[in-house]
């Protein structure tokens, strides 16, 4: 990345603004990181994303905007109220800062989205000209998009991200405890697909896509998604423990609820967009990817 040089970033706790934060400054750039209490640091930007507030002269000079903010989908039991807050979460963060943008007017905004979008595909292979899905996640991911399109003259990206592994974190971080003891197994039926992506990987194809003129839809997965089972038989093998313990789909739907589709359900995701522009994994099979990160 040769150009870009200051970068405001939100949702720059978790798990991806995180790494992304610190990745850009080892790479020499400034970064922003939108806060929602007062600035204290220089480095921090005041926005309250629920009434649409956001100092955006704090955001001048700025060469690019990442939008990753969102409640995680994960992060608790689907509620009426819960759903609700997934949603408006994302609208009216991904409003507010879409509108800063028309009026900074950087070289690219890039904003999150997710694989949700597809809905569950089964079998198929999907990829950024397929159509959306029917579920809920789907229907999140299509207002979350739309709302992105709200920054107007500025090349916009909407990273479609798929399961991203990290030990520190995420799916992979809440099985390894149980996969270590030798309590892991598939989840269902082990048939599901699963569209991964290292965070290794999405920082380096978030970076790429600062300098790329791709726009519209990217889909941020492995070019080789696996099933439950394999993913599951795969971490066992890496860690050298057995895989006995099978979750039944009804104790996960009884145990997690609404999420337990996301669980359970099929998302066969192809990054045609990504490779297409020339991006190359540093980890694309899973075994290397898990090899890396957990022995």
């Amino acid at each position: 990345m040769s150009e870009i040089k200051r970068i405001a970033v939100t949702g720059s706790t978790g798990l991806i603004g995180s790494a992304l934060v610190g990745h850009l400054r080892e790479e020499g750039h400034t970064v922003l990181r939108l806060v929602r209490r007062d600035a204290v640091a220089p480095d921090e930007v005041f926005w309250n994303p629920a009434k649409g507030e956001i100092n955006v002269e704090g955001l001048a000079g700025v060469d690019a905007v990442v939008h990753l903010a969102g409640a995680g989908v994960g992060d608790k039991r689907w509620t009426k109220r819960y759903k609700s807050e997934i949603l408006n979460s994302r609208l009216l963060g991904t409003e507010t800062i879409a509108r800063a943008v028309t009026q900074i007017n950087p070289e690219v905004f890039i904003s999150a989205s997710a694989i949700g979008f597809y809905g569950d595909t089964g079998e198929r292979a999907v990829d950024e000209k397929d159509r959306s899905g029917e579920d809920f996640l789907a229907a999140v991911c299509r207002q979350w998009e739309e709302a992105s399109h709200l920054a107007e003259g500025v090349r916009t990206v909407n990273i479609r991200t798929g399961l991203v592994l990290d030990p520190t974190g995420g799916a992979l971080g809440r099985m390894l405890p149980l996969f270590k003891l030798g309590l892991g197994g598939k989840l269902g039926s082990g048939k599901q697909w699963w569209s991964w992506i290292t965070l290794h990987d999405q920082i380096r194809a978030i970076t790429h896509l600062l300098d790329s003129n791709l726009t519209g839809p990217v889909n941020l997965t492995s070019p080789n998604p696996v099933t439950n089972r394999e993913f599951t038989a795969s971490l066992a093998q890496t860690l050298h423990r057995p895989a006995l313990f099978p979750a039944p789909a009804i104790a996960l739907k009884i145990a997690l609820g609404g999420f337990s589709t996301e669980i359970l359900g099929s998302k066969r995701v192809m990054p045609t967009a990504l490779t297409h522009d020339g991006f190359t994994f540093d980890y694309p099979h899973l075994l290397g990817a898990l090899s890396e990160l957990v022995e």
